[in-house]
């Protein structure tokens, strides 16, 4: 399980995503995933793909762990495939039977919806393998600072998405040992109907929420007790700058934002 599961997890490099600042990769991850759903075009989603790969192969070991990581995807990308398949009006690809109910455009739709939910798990995966919990929060924290001054707890905002990173690894090491605990103990947790199975799990699932209150309560005593108060009169012991990774970032992205969209208008 923690081999297969990988988001969350940092992997060190000296890549040039790895030395951009936090701000820049979120932005270009933002810019990203508007891009995957404003295309339409094959050949678009195409270069789209290209372009995840070409980026994250510099990278070196994240590629193999991000394409592990794909995994919890696929349920969700064979939900989102039988959805259009059958629910998408159009042209029958057949007069007989059960695939008369499958028209052509659905079958374009769900090819889209799968390869974009693609996208978005593998530009997400790709952050967080290289760019650490702190630092991720710190650019966070900065781009979300202009809304102090409506009130917003931006502070507070982030180091809760800097814990919920921080804990996914935890809770799945703790869910790891749990199952082992059970295996032991001559448990069948995959064997039986759904039904079965679905009961199976809750000698998992309630151990596992309450180690993860546990350590919630041990983490917020902890902070207490080196007299955590929120944002007032805290200063970051690493400030961040842009440097010449950012801008070659930021070039690359709009060189192939704009082949992006001469690919989309252009036709073949």
């Amino acid at each position: 399980m923690m081999k297969e599961m990988t988001m969350g997890r940092y992997f060190p490099g000296d890549s040039i995503i790895h030395r951009s600042d936090p701000r820049t990769k979120i932005i270009l991850t933002a810019i990203f995933m508007t891009a995957a759903f404003l295309v339409d075009s094959y050949p678009a989603l195409l270069l789209l793909l290209g372009f995840i790969l070409l980026v994250a192969i510099p990278a070196g070991k994240p590629l193999q762990y991000g394409l592990m990581g794909l995994k919890p995807v696929l349920f969700l990308s064979f939900f989102a495939v039988a959805m259009n398949l059958f629910f998408v009006s159009g042209t029958p690809i057949t007069e007989h039977g059960i695939l008369s109910h499958i028209s052509r455009e659905g079958i374009g739709l769900a090819l889209k919806m799968v390869l974009r939910l693609l996208f978005l798990a593998s530009v997400s995966s790709l952050l967080t393998f290289t760019t650490t919990p702190l630092s991720l929060t710190d650019g966070l924290e900065r781009l979300m600072n202009p809304l102090n001054r409506i009130k917003v707890p931006v502070h507070e905002i982030a180091m809760m998405i800097s814990i919920a990173l921080r804990f996914i690894p935890t809770i799945l090491k703790e869910a790891d040992r749990i199952i082992k605990a059970q295996a032991s103990r001559s448990a069948d947790l995959a064997g039986g109907n759904a039904l079965k199975r679905a009961k199976s799990c809750l000698p998992i699932i309630l151990p596992l929420f309450a180690g993860a209150f546990r350590r919630g309560d041990e983490l917020a005593t902890a902070m207490e007790a080196r007299c955590y108060r929120g944002n007032r009169g805290r200063t970051s012991m690493r400030r961040l700058g842009f440097s010449l990774a950012d801008l070659t970032s930021a070039a690359v992205m709009v060189v192939f934002l704009s082949t992006l969209m001469l690919v989309e208008h252009a036709r073949f």
